[in-house]
């Protein structure tokens, strides 16, 4: 049977429920691609043992890899004010880093 561990970790104002080996876009991060980043968890799920205090928490960390980097769809936008002549067309398309989650440490 396979064991249940997952974990929940905060990054660029989002939380995302991890599990190792899963493939997931954050918010851009500065790091290399290739290179390892570390995350701390708020939640750690380890067969049905919940660890949610800082004390149980202590030590235990997210490792992830960086594949590389992508972009998030574009978004239209526009602005208009009735009888001013005042309008506004804008666009964003949101940076993202994809990350491959390599192990979740217990502490």
């Amino acid at each position: 049977m396979k064991s249940l561990m997952y974990a929940v970790i905060a990054t660029g104002g989002k939380q995302e429920k991890v599990e190792t080996g899963q493939v997931l876009n954050v918010e851009l991060l500065k790091a290399d691609e290739g290179s390892e980043v570390m995350f701390d968890p708020i939640l750690l799920v380890d067969d049905g043992a919940v660890m949610s205090t800082a004390d149980e928490l202590a030590g235990s960390t997210v490792t992830a890899r960086v594949v590389g980097e992508t972009k998030g769809e574009k978004i239209n936008g526009f602005i208009y004010k009735n009888k001013t002549n005042n309008h506004r067309r804008w666009g964003h398309r949101q940076r993202y880093t994809t990350i491959e989650i390599t192990s979740i440490a217990r502490g």
